[in-house]
């Protein structure tokens, strides 16, 4: 039997990296991306790699044509998608009141427009071919509650957990699952200059009851989880990885 198969966005770094090794050493073969696919060179030479079919992509989310050529470039080199994890996105942290419309378009181009197109293609894949599969989609906690600051970062990823529930109930006929996955401050090098700053990771941690922020390790065992048979049950859930923060 041949092996499964995921497409992964945002790739190159962080959450996405772990999520991409996590599943091949799952035994998944990838379609793998980065709005630059030279980005993905330090991801395609990791050893856990080896033995794996990967192929990357250049996917820029604000671009239909991009979502549109990527998806078809993957399901032509892996045969089909089973599992799409949904992971990259953009940032902003800013008041609302200084929030300008290109600002607000610029991140929900990528953060919910292009989530919610590059989705439907794998729906319509799925759907065509009867495959089934799995959608995972991470979210955030800022989707699940409110924080000074990142209103529209929020209200993205707000989008993409009622996305999440709507396609779990459209596409269960299909055999097709939906989650998200909705983590707290996660370690990653992107949010390295903010945590170096002792003041200010003091405060973060402060409102997590665990004590500690997430790791993109755990953030993909969460993926691997959700895509596998154990949870085959499991449809329209967001999993908050949060160390207790929404408690």
């Amino acid at each position: 039997m041949s092996a499964s198969t995921a497409l992964v966005t945002g790739t190159s770094t962080g959450i996405g990296k772990a999520i991409a090794l996590t599943l091949a050493r799952a035994g998944y073969d990838l379609a793998v991306t980065e709005i630059d696919s030279g980005q993905l060179h330090d991801l395609l030479a990791h050893p856990d790699l080896q033995g794996r079919k990967v192929v990357p992509f250049a996917l820029d989310l604000a671009s239909q044509d991009s979502i549109e050529a990527a998806f078809a470039g993957a399901v032509a080199a892996l045969g089909r998608i089973d599992v799409l994890v949904n992971n990259a996105g953009r940032t902003l942290i800013k008041p609302v009141i200084d929030v300008t419309r290109a600002d607000w378009e610029t991140l929900m181009a990528v953060n919910l427009t292009g989530t919610f197109f590059l989705t439907q293609q794998f729906g319509r894949h799925a759907i065509a071919h009867r495959n089934g599969g799995a959608v995972i989609t991470i979210a955030s906690t800022h989707g699940l509650t409110g924080i000074a600051g990142r209103a529209v970062y929020g209200i993205a990823k707000a989008g993409l957990i009622q996305m999440t529930r709507m396609l779990a109930i459209e596409w269960a006929p299909y055999g097709i699952r939906a989650n998200a996955i909705a983590p707290a401050t996660v370690l990653t090098p992107s949010r390295a200059d903010m945590l170096s700053d002792p003041a200010a990771r003091t405060r973060m941690l402060e409102r997590i009851p665990s004590g500690r922020f997430v790791t993109p390790e755990e953030i993909a065992a969460a993926v691997v989880y959700l895509a596998g048979a154990g949870a085959a049950s499991i449809t329209g859930q967001v999993l908050a990885v949060d160390g207790g923060l929404g408690l």
